[in-house]
């Protein structure tokens, strides 16, 4: 019988001699010990003899880490402690699961292991009572004793990341007309990486927001982030030279630079070249489609690209309150792009997108959405199994014709090839909280704002949906509250929700929420004109049931009154609440008349859409 293996860090088969019976599983028992010594400055057993040790092995179970430290997590502790089962079938089944415990850890999200109760651990005490001939084969096993190779371990292999950003390159041509082209191959570089699933790849409008500043700690702290990239481009004539960096900010140590010295021409090789260096450092796997991803060019032509390249910027961060005159400016230089490549995807993608933000937000006609259509149908001509065009599809399926279950089939679809597109998971959160999926939909909806952290908009859908849940996650929506004020200090609606908001909608209480607007108002009497502030006026008055401020407040609201709702239809709910019938009635006959002309009005505009919804 041959026993391989150090006492401290021997799987219980190991100790007993039973080779057969060892398995991957010993292997994950060895990454808990040397887990549980990192948590607590000890191996899980250590006797003062080496047969004392492998007796603790067999015949005990392994203090709880928190006796050691209470700060240490109680979730980190029951990973480590399900490594260390005696039974090798009640540990994680291979490193990679415990990789993915641990990256659920990471993430903040529920841990699959379980807490071990006291009655099991007493059961398990009682069938290993100890036998003169489990010591005996202990002691053989000891004799035998070698070392066992964690580095071999699918684990070690491949760390966990928490994550990487690719910041703006710096231009360093001495035209600055070209930052558009820097910024084209920091786009080019992140697309590539974002491709590869077991990559966390924050988003571009969040890494934007970064040009210019240096402290990459800092950055990778408000982003969340392990790792992170930065670069220089300088363009000169035909010839291009980029310089790019690594920095595993947890130690402030770069990992991996190189430059690049190259005729412009091959640009788009350079970007491939380093997004494969920067998954090899990583250690990501990489699937085949994966690695034929980073492979593709963008286009063959520069000038389109150059035309792309400056249109982008404006759609990506294009919301409710962007000036139509820059989307359709973004139209114009894209449609450039495709002129002079035909078989230019990405240009096709963002077009689309572009034509559907117009039809959502200035101009709601067929003709519009027919535009998107046809740009989404040049994607899938170039490529049917693009996930770009999917996506395309599907934020035209849901905008454009409200058509969720085929919307949510494609965004499955698009989901599998662009796995860190935050787009893709908000999207999904909004069907899914529209049919009922409510779970689902924080899901969701959380993972976009991880992939797009410096989003004041998702923080907030993230908080809001926190606040619809039930029960409410009283902690996880204090913290949403702080990251909305985070980014953006001076939010009415997130400094009342904080202030006293949240206590209202946790314990029923509104005086911290009434006591915040006061002093809001007393601060700042300008702040009387926003309407996130009439708006909280208004539901204070309604839910203190104090009616002359109500219909106060809420005789100050907008005619489209507010959360999808008119004002008449708000003035009705006061007049209801009050038990004013008449009047209540009155309102309410006065909101259904007005929506019944604005859906009329939309028919008009739309015959084809009326009769798809209709069917």
């Amino acid at each position: 019988m041959e026993v391989l293996g150090t006492p401290s860090y021997m799987a219980p088969e190991q100790a007993v001699g039973n080779n057969e019976a060892v398995t991957s599983a010993a292997d994950v028992y060895g990454l808990g010990a040397v887990f549980y010594q990192l948590l607590t400055g000890q191996p899980p057993f250590a006797g003062g003899t080496t047969y004392e040790t492998i007796k603790l092995l067999l015949d005990t179970e392994p203090r709880q880490p928190r006796l050691f430290n209470a700060k240490i997590d109680r979730d980190l502790s029951t990973i480590c402690l399900k490594c260390l089962e005696k039974d090798p079938k009640r540990r994680y089944s291979s490193a990679l699961a415990l990789a993915e415990d641990l990256e659920r850890w990471l993430k903040h999200e529920p841990i699959l292991a379980r807490h071990t109760r006291i009655l099991t651990r007493g059961r398990k005490w009682v069938r290993r009572n100890p036998t003169s001939t489990l010591l005996a084969t202990s002691l053989v096993a000891l004799a035998a004793a070698a070392g066992w190779i964690v580095w071999k371990t699918e684990f070690v292999r491949h760390p966990l990341t928490t994550g990487i950003a690719v910041l703006p390159f710096e231009n360093l041509s001495d035209e600055k007309e070209h930052e558009f082209f820097a910024d084209g191959v920091q786009d080019d570089i992140l697309t590539k990486l974002g491709k590869i699933a077991e990559l966390k790849v924050i988003s571009r409008t969040s890494v934007m927001q970064y040009r210019g500043k240096q402290n990459v700690r800092q950055i990778a702290n408000a982003l969340r982030v392990s790792h992170v990239l930065e670069g220089t481009v300088r363009r000169s004539g035909g010839k291009v030279h980029v310089n790019a960096q690594l920095v595993d900010v947890r130690s402030d140590a770069g990992i991996w630079a190189e430059e690049y010295d190259r005729d412009v021409n091959d640009v788009f090789a350079i970007e491939t070249e380093v997004a494969q260096s920067i998954a090899n450092r990583l250690r990501a796997k990489v699937s085949a489609r994966e690695r034929a991803a980073i492979q593709e060019r963008p286009t063959k032509d520069l000038a389109a690209y150059d035309f792309y390249v400056r249109a982008v910027p404006s759609i990506e961060v294009a919301n409710s309150d962007t000036d139509p005159k820059e989307i359709f400016q973004t139209v114009d230089l894209l449609n450039q792009a495709v002129a002079r490549d035909p078989d230019f995807l990405l240009a096709y993608y963002w077009l689309a997108k572009a034509h559907d933000w117009l039809y959502s937000n200035t101009d709601r006609t067929s003709a519009r959405l027919a535009l998107a259509k046809g740009a989404i149908d040049s994607a899938f001509h170039l490529n049917p199994n693009s996930g770009e065009a999917h996506l395309a599809l599907a934020l035209h399926l849901y905008w454009g014709y409200f058509d969720y279950d085929h919307a949510r089939a494609e965004l499955a679809i698009a989901r599998r090839s662009l796995p860190n597109n935050p787009q893709a998971y908000e999207v999904s959160a909004w069907i899914d909280r529209r049919q009922g999926h409510w779970s689902d939909a924080v899901r969701d909806m959380e993972r976009a704002s991880e992939l797009d952290p410096r989003s004041f908009f998702l923080a907030a859908n993230v908080t809001g949906f926190y606040f619809g849940s039930r029960p409410l996650p009283y902690e996880k929506t204090r913290k949403a509250l702080g990251r909305m004020l985070a980014l953006r200090p001076n939010s009415i609606d997130a400094r009342i929700d904080a202030g006293g908001g949240l206590e209202m909608h946790w314990r029923g209480d509104t005086r911290h929420w009434h006591a915040t607007i006061d002093k809001i108002l007393a601060d700042e009497p300008a702040s009387a004109n926003d309407q996130g502030m009439k708006a909280q006026r208004f539901q204070l008055a309604l839910f203190e049931r104090d009616f002359i401020s109500a219909s106060r407040a809420v005789a100050e609201l907008p005619p489209e009154g507010m959360d999808g709702l008119s004002r008449d239809f708000w003035m009705g709910t006061v007049a209801h609440v009050k038990g004013d019938t008449v009047a209540a009635y009155a309102a309410f006959t006065a909101a259904r008349a007005n929506q019944e002309a604005a859906v009329s009005a939309a028919r008009a505009r739309q015959p084809d859409l009326a009769a798809a919804l209709s069917t």
